[in-house]
């Protein structure tokens, strides 16, 4: 028994240990094979090895190519920088003035050597010589003409930098005269505006004094139509008064003739009963208690109708005193009702003229707001356009510093020039005095807004 009952526990154990093993056996097996290198696995991931590496090798070869081509364009831009820099110094005037020289150094060595080979050899062919003079006299003249129409450019441009000078002061003027026109314009605006809110606040003070009127009027009608309903209402009572006097005049007259028919009824009986005493004396005395019955019953029946009168009357009078009472409730509460509503309505229009009164000052408020928002405005324009002249004035300051600078460092790297040029020429020439006052002449240094050169204003400091 214990065994039948173990053996599902133990069969189960048994599968779940041979699974197991079955798993850790696949797991080795993987793990051995997995370095082989003639399985389809192994040859697989040896391809995407190779691959990898040659991917690696050929993006190194790539950045290697590219920093190359990189560092050409680098070489060619920067050779490319100098040369533009080059060009650029070289179209420089003074520079272009100490090339002058040098080359005016190199035509004085040339002379000289020719004279020196002229003392050498004397008899040289003098229309060469002459031809040679005249060539010199030729250069010399074209150079005095050259100096000549530098000269006349530095004069024309020196024309036109004036002309610049008294369009700046003439420009500066204008926008004085532009400024100060601003001003007027705002103080006219703001004198109009000043205006526009005077006719304004007396336009509403009107509208005011207008409503007022409007006010007052309708209070006056109001007054004429209490005093007309309450005429209306005494005339109503004077009728109710009227009409209830009528009515005791008639209810008196009623108990007058009641009272006469009464009188006139028993005048008629006691006749009746005198005639007929004697005649049927034997018939009354047997007939006493029916007639005395008879007599009884009318009276009860004469009193019962009084009765029944006054019951009516008294019914009317106390109806006509219910609806007076009735009338003069309905008096009290319209009366109550009005004063209410006059009260009410008083209570409006002061919270209305009050509101008035508070919108008014709020009114004001926003035009004294408005006004202090307009100067402050007006002054902030006025500190704004100071401190922006300011800048501009600093800016210039600045710029002419720097420019100052610029055309102290032009002036070194331009010594430094000209001294390799001069050592150079030292060697071969004793004709330095071009050079030497070429390297000498200061014009176009731009000490000042307005830097002139050879001619006129110095191009590469613009």
């Amino acid at each position: 028994m214990q065994d039948n009952l173990g053996s599902i526990s133990r069969e189960a154990a048994r599968i779940l240990a041979e699974k197991k093993e079955r798993e850790e056996m696949h797991r080795r097996s993987k793990a051995a094979v997995k370095d082989w290198p003639n399985t389809i696995m192994g040859q697989a991931q040896r391809k995407l090895k190779a691959k990898k590496l040659r991917e690696e090798k050929e993006e190194e070869e790539r950045k290697k190519v590219d920093l190359e081509e990189a560092q050409f364009q680098a070489a060619k831009r920067k050779e490319a920088i100098d040369q533009a820099k080059t060009y650029l110094y070289y179209q420089n005037e003074r520079v272009k003035g100490l090339h002058s020289a040098l080359l005016l150094t190199e035509v004085l060595k040339e002379r000289d050597a020719q004279i020196e080979f002229k003392k050498f050899k004397p008899s040289v062919n003098k229309k060469k010589e002459e031809e040679a003079e005249r060539e010199r006299k030729e250069a010399i003249l074209r150079e005095q003409e050259k100096a000549h129409q530098r000269y006349m450019d530095r004069q024309a441009i020196c024309r036109d930098q004036l002309e610049q000078i008294e369009e700046h002061k003439r420009q500066a003027d204008l926008a004085k005269l532009e400024d100060k026109k601003e001003g007027e314009e705002i103080q006219r605006l703001s004198r109009l505006y000043e205006l526009e809110m005077q006719k304004k606040m007396e336009k509403e003070h009107e509208e005011k004094l207008e409503r007022q009127k409007l006010y007052h009027k309708h209070v006056a009608d109001q007054k004429i139509i209490k005093a007309a309903e309450e005429q209306k209402e005494m005339e109503e009572d004077d009728r109710i008064r009227a009409h209830f006097k009528a009515k005791q005049r008639v209810a008196t007259m009623m108990k007058e003739k009641e009272a006469e028919m009464r009188r006139l009824t028993k005048e008629r009986q006691d006749k009746i009963v005198t005639q007929l005493a004697a005649q049927m004396s034997e018939v009354l005395k047997m007939e006493d208690d029916r007639i005395a019955r008879d007599i009884a019953q009318k009276e009860a029946e004469e009193e019962k109708k009084n009765k029944e009168k006054e019951a009516k009357t008294k019914a009317a009078i106390e109806s006509i005193a219910e609806h007076r009472a009735t009338v003069v409730k309905m008096k009290l509460e319209k009366e109550i009702e009005e004063k209410a509503a006059s009260v009410k309505e008083r209570h409006e229009l002061m919270e209305k003229n009050r509101i008035y009164l508070e919108g008014e000052k709020a009114k004001k408020q926003r035009q004294r707001d408005a006004s202090m928002e307009v100067q402050k405005i007006q002054l902030q324009q006025m500190a704004e356009k100071q401190a922006r002249k300011q800048q501009e004035k600093q800016a210039d300051l600045d710029y002419d510093a720097q420019k100052q600078l610029i055309a102290l460092c032009r002036e070194r790297e331009f010594q430094n020039y000209a001294k390799q040029v001069i050592e150079s020429e030292s060697k071969t020439t004793h004709n330095l005095y071009p050079l030497l006052k070429a390297s000498r002449d200061i014009t176009g240094l731009g000490c000042g807004p307005f830097s002139r050169g050879s001619k006129g204003i110095n191009l590469s400091f613009q």
